[in-house]
């Protein structure tokens, strides 16, 4: 099992196969297109899925574990977990009485009302909600919050697996799981029902189908091209036309997953409009340097053409269709909020249009009114600047008892969740994304681009909102690039497998060191990730920093 990343080597270094007009049987291509050395190749291997699912294990011990603390509903809960509600019973959104979270924390979910209510966020995290519910009740908070703490599990399990592969070492994708598995932030968002552990799933899954897709795709190529000489008696290259734009790589089934994960992931919150942009560029940069890699000799016509048109067409209309799918509770309702805009509404411009499009069409131009303009101030928003340092974590339930008050045994006590992460781990991972910038410019790793294009769609879209409300918690969607740029950095500190033996032990006592340090901050602030009751005293000490309290 490696301790390190690949010893293939790294981008803009010199190349395994130096001219490719020399070396085109498919062996030799499918090695030089995925940095292979000769004579090797790659699987995950057993190490390269027990280390995930061992953090994986971890990750959910931590989510599951009095998940149904507290027995009511915390922060947005009230919002998204009385709609999951709402679907389950009519597949849209209703109204619920000035008492309802009363009733709803009782135990007695059914005082839901016959009026549409009208929303602001797309379906599909909130049916996920609702499959939780459905399975475990909606009478309890066990079942509101299944989804999202199984969620989260996943996540870690998916991040851990990507980590593998993005650097060919089982070790590191224990490391980027186990990173995942013990920060609060995402601990606290998957034991809670909000959308954004949904929505970090459904972006950490398109980036892992892409990264599938990347690997086939390059040996789809090498096939091809390998094919081409099939038959010559030299088995030299093939004719210098068939090298000018290269073969059609049309069927590439991985991009279909990551269409209909980026489509679930604006199904369940528009933010997720970011990486399907960032990411269909991404993966076509990476099919356009396979082209040059392989010696295609018009690889940027070639590889916008034959690559760039195609997966448009491809990831595009499927995530359009996996979307539209989402709403179709709404569709199939005759009293939904809006759903019948267009028959109050003619129009004569757009009365060529089916009237179910033209209402969906009204409702999503509402509700990106809605957030364009939205400035309330909140006690605990915070400015896209201070996310990366932890600035204003949100709060999402507090409360205070006395001596022999639900177990309290100190003179006064606190139970909270505040959505503050492991700062060792954050920290660390702000300064991470320096190194990978480094290494992405300098020796074009296309590893750190990768991961950095994946904080880039997550984070940077924020500030072009000043004015608007914004959370830290928003962050959730970019974590797992944030852990897996942590990962990298401490990939380099481990060392190569070449490296000298001294080299590598101090490496791997660094790296060992970090991640202890990184459990016991973890295990220090757990108490205010799962509503335990504690001292006041010792609330306080875990809220030192002045702007988390």
């Amino acid at each position: 099992m490696s301790l390190t990343v690949s010893e293939t080597p790294a981008p803009g270094t010199a190349p395994l196969v130096q001219d490719p007009r020399t070396a085109f049987s498919y062996g030799q291509l499918r090695n030089r297109l995925l940095g292979w050395a000769p004579g090797t190749s790659f699987t995950l291997g057993v190490w390269g899925w027990i280390l995930p699912l061992i953090s994986a294990l971890i990750g959910a011990v931590l989510r599951f574990v009095r998940l149904g603390e507290p027995q009511s509903l915390v922060f947005d809960e009230t919002y998204y977990v009385k709609d999951a509600y709402s679907y389950l019973i009519s597949g849209y959104e209703r109204k619920w009485p000035e008492n309802a979270n009363d009733s709803f924390n009782a135990g007695i979910p059914g005082v839901l009302l016959t009026d549409p209510e009208y929303v602001v966020h797309p379906p599909v995290g909130k049916w996920m909600i609702a499959a939780g519910m459905g399975l475990f009740g909606a009478d309890n908070s066990f079942g509101w919050r299944f989804s999202a703490a199984l969620t989260g599990t996943l996540t870690v399990l998916l991040v851990g697996l990507i980590a593998v592969r993005l650097f060919r070492s089982p070790l590191l994708g224990g490391i980027a799981g186990l990173l995942l598995a013990v920060d609060g932030h995402h601990l606290v968002l998957s034991r809670a029902s909000l959308l954004d552990v949904f929505l970090a799933f459904w972006v950490v899954a398109a980036f892992g189908a892409l990264l599938l897709d990347r690997d086939d795709g390059r040996r789809r190529l090498a096939r091809r091209l390998s094919a081409l000489t099939s038959g010559r008696a030299d088995g030299g290259a093939p004719p210098a036309g068939a090298l000018l734009y290269g073969p059609w790589l049309l069927w590439r089934p991985w991009r279909l997953v990551a269409g209909i994960c980026l489509g679930l992931a604006v199904g369940t919150k528009w933010s997720a409009l970011a990486f399907v942009a960032v990411f269909g560029l991404m993966t076509v940069l990476w099919d356009v340097n396979a082209r040059r890699v392989a010696g295609i000799r018009a690889w940027p016509t070639a590889g916008l053409l034959k690559d760039g048109v195609p997966a448009f067409l491809t990831v595009i209309p499927v995530a359009a269709l996996a979307y539209l799918a989402s709403w179709t509770g709404w569709l199939r309702s005759t009293d939904a909020y809006g759903r019948n805009w267009a028959q109050d509404n003619p129009s004569e411009t757009w009365g060529w249009l089916p009237e179910w499009l033209r209402s969906l069409a009204e409702y999503h131009r509402s509700a990106y009114a809605f957030h364009n303009g939205l400035s309330s101030e909140h006690d605990y928003e915070s400015s896209p600047w201070t996310w990366l340092v932890l600035g204003r974590p949100t709060s999402f339930f507090y409360e205070s008892s006395a001596l022999g008050v639900d177990g309290c045994s100190a003179e006064s006590c606190s139970t909270a969740i505040t959505s503050v992460g492991n700062p060792l781990i954050w920290w660390a991972a702000a300064v991470s994304l320096l190194v990978l910038l480094i290494c992405w410019l300098g020796r074009r790793d296309w590893r750190a681009g990768a991961i950095l294009a994946g904080v880039a769609a997550g984070y940077l879209p924020w500030f072009a909102y000043p004015e608007r409300t914004t959370f830290f918690f928003y962050a959730l969607s970019f974590e797992p690039f944030l852990l897996l740029a942590l990962t990298y950095v401490l990939a380099l500190i481990l060392g190569r497998i070449s490296d000298p033996r001294a080299r590598r032990l101090a490496g791997a006592a660094v790296v060992a060191g970090f991640l202890l340090a990184a459990v016991l901050v973890s295990a220090f602030f757990l108490p205010v990730w799962t509503a335990e009751t504690i001292p006041y005293s010792d609330w306080r000490l875990r809220m030192w920093m002045p702007s988390w309290i």
